[in-house]
């Protein structure tokens, strides 16, 4: 379905649907809850003349959105009212909306739906996109779907199925415009006439040979400001990007940004045409890269329904939670080692947590720099060595005059010279240290070949905490009892 089929109201915000989309629903059960108090002979026609109203008038406005729209608004629902909304849904578009759903929203909508119901959503869309629904789909209605298509819409789908979810055969489209570079414009302009309609995303035709080998790719501008009567191969561009279905979706997201892409071929071993790619299906997987490392950073390890069940939650949040609160036994002992000390000197009780949440910050930046450099592709092991003297020098320098700024002020709010002295190595020491841990995990993650973001954050922030207090508390111990 084209975007001007299926799209509506495209001025309004979201936040603007999802308002007047929740308001309705609130009406409508404010009012469903009036009339089951009320009593009386006609209760029941009534309450069906108002529920059918409201209904009516909600399902109107659910057909005028776009189904991505749609999307956003059931994933900000809670259970109920986003089934409620659901079922208002006209079954040609379940398939387009329970693509662009989040994977657990996604579960909770199939777990809803019968078979026939889930295998007419899924016989609206195309191969490729069958490919994106079908693992969460259940076996059987697989099994029907594979059966109603014809021999070639098969082959495709069983092609982009055997694809890792990282990899370019698992999100290219099938849906191309394929012509011969021994024919001219004219002949080529007379084809697409004939087509009436373009897939989407198309800026480029691909030219291939008898052997359906790709040799180049015409782009749309170059046939239409071309003298018809020249042929094809005189005019397209021989050095077109291509792409391989085994290499890795991010870094042709990145390739994609890089070349300022609008679509490109997917060609196999051989050279030979199989699939497109296309720049919505790049900015998904640029947008989903996002969402997973900042999923990672927290030490959450999926993408959560913000309605979820308790235990869901629970599960996919209490590893790193576990891990924190060993690491805050930790620092606690750290603190307990100097119990005497701070006694000694209540100052220090105050004047700690400084130090350790200016660390915890300051290493916190050092990380997100590195896992991004990483991400694009932007550090090398030689590369490495040099970005830790770099971010060695930036804690120093910071160290040394926002140290000496608080050093200036533990000096002037206790009288003590000594003490701010004391904040200020500690101060520089501790960041220091988060640098060189900001460096440090993301990288050696990296060598393990585990995602360098996950649960960095959570580390960095009790490294610096533990190392935090024992070198102020140290120092002072030293220094000042």
């Amino acid at each position: 379905m084209s975007d001007l089929e299926t799209s509506a109201k495209p001025t309004m915000p979201l936040q603007g649907q999802l308002a007047r989309v929740t308001e309705m629903l609130r009406r409508h059960h404010l009012v469903e809850d009036l009339t089951h108090r009320q009593t009386g002979a006609h209760q029941d026609v009534v309450e069906n003349l108002i529920h059918r109203q409201h209904l009516v008038e909600l399902q109107r406005e659910i057909d005028e959105l776009h189904p991505a729209d749609v999307a956003r608004i059931l994933e900000a629902l809670p259970p109920e009212d986003r089934l409620s909304v659901w079922h208002l849904v006209k079954a040609d578009r379940d398939g387009e909306i329970l693509l662009e759903v989040s994977d657990a929203v996604r579960e909770s909508l199939l777990a809803d739906m019968d078979a026939p119901e889930i295998l007419a959503a899924a016989e609206q869309l195309d191969a490729d996109e069958l490919a994106d629904l079908a693992e969460d789909l259940p076996d059987d209605v697989v099994d029907q779907l594979m059966q109603r298509l014809d021999a070639p819409e098969r082959e495709q789908l069983r092609a982009a199925m055997s694809w890792e979810d990282d990899q370019v055969g698992a999100i290219m489209d099938f849906e191309m415009v394929t012509i011969r570079e021994d024919v001219t414009l004219e002949v080529v302009l007379r084809y697409l006439r004939r087509l009436k309609e373009l897939p989407e995303q198309t800026d480029k035709l691909f030219v291939v040979n008898h052997d359906h080998v790709l040799t180049g790719v015409l782009p749309l501008e170059w046939l239409l400001v071309n003298d018809p009567a020249r042929e094809v191969a005189d005019v397209m561009a021989a050095d077109a990007n291509t792409f391989h279905p085994g290499e890795d979706v991010f870094e042709t997201a990145q390739a994609f940004e890089r070349y300022d892409l609008v679509s490109a071929p997917v060609v196999d071993a051989e050279g030979k045409l199989i699939g497109r790619l296309t720049i919505d299906s790049m900015v998904d997987v640029i947008r989903e890269e996002g969402d997973a490392e900042a999923l990672s950073r927290a030490g959450l390890r999926e993408d959560e329904d913000i309605f979820a069940s308790v235990w869901r939650s629970l599960r996919n949040r209490w590893t790193w939670l576990a891990i924190n609160l060993v690491t805050a036994f930790v620092a606690s002992r750290v603190i307990g080692l100097f119990e005497g000390s701070i006694e000694k000197l209540v100052a220090l009780a105050a004047l700690m947590p400084i130090v350790a949440g200016i660390g915890g910050n300051s290493g916190n930046q050092t990380i997100t720099m590195i896992v991004r450099a990483l991400a694009l592709g932007q550090v090398s092991p030689e590369g490495a060595k040099r970005l830790l003297r770099k971010e060695v020098a930036v804690a120093l320098l910071n160290g040394l005059i926002w140290g000496g700024v608080i050093g200036l002020v533990a000096w002037a709010l206790y009288g003590n010279p000594a003490l701010g002295l004391v904040m200020t190595v500690a101060m520089t020491l501790n960041l220091l240290l988060a640098a060189m841990m900001g460096v440090a995990i993301p990288m050696t993650l990296t060598y393990f070949d585990r995602d360098p973001a996950m649960g960095a954050s959570v580390m960095i922030t009790a490294i610096t905490d533990s190392g935090g207090f024992f070198i102020f508390l140290g120092l002072a111990s030293i220094f000042l009892i």
